[in-house]
């Protein structure tokens, strides 16, 4: 199993491209507020993450994420469970 500190190493990198502007990235960056998602741009990274990891990410973990480390945790369960 991956931990949580290797599945955010991972998703810094998927997500620094949809960032607005550099920003530095840790557990606590909000998707929303900090790296300015949108929806559609929620939808295309759940993609790529889902592609990167191989699973299937339910779209009922959504409200459950509000930061990089809230994600990592809810994929890192998904993993465990897969």
């Amino acid at each position: 199993m991956q931990s949580k500190e290797a599945i955010l190493d991972q998703l810094y990198v998927l997500i620094r491209p949809y960032a607005s502007e550099p920003i530095e990235l840790c557990a606590e960056t909000g998707l929303i507020n900090e790296v300015g998602l949108d929806s559609v741009k929620v939808m295309e990274l759940m993609t790529q993450i889902e592609d990167h990891f191989d699973i299937s990410v339910p779209l009922n973990i959504l409200p459950r994420v509000n930061s990089l480390g809230d994600l990592a945790e809810q994929l890192q369960q998904l993993l465990k469970d897969s």
